[in-house]
């Protein structure tokens, strides 16, 4: 195994650090856009109006049977 001491590892400038953290915000960037559906869909915001409206039934059943 091989140990260097921390004066011979080259040492990182500002600029390679901002280059890393750009390089990661768009790895990053296009990860999320694979992982998140688009909203423009009219399938999702059906099905979410849907699901809205189901949720908000089943909540005024529930209020309903609740006892004063």
């Amino acid at each position: 195994m091989e140990i260097r001491s921390t004066s011979q590892q080259p040492e990182l400038s500002t600029e390679d650090i901002g280059e890393y953290v750009a390089q990661l915000q768009l790895h990053m960037a296009l990860q999320a856009r694979n992982l998140v559906p688009n909203f423009n869909n009219t399938d999702i915001n059906t099905s979410r109006h849907q699901m809205l409206e189901e949720v908000q039934a089943t909540v005024e059943k529930l209020a309903s049977r609740q006892s004063l």
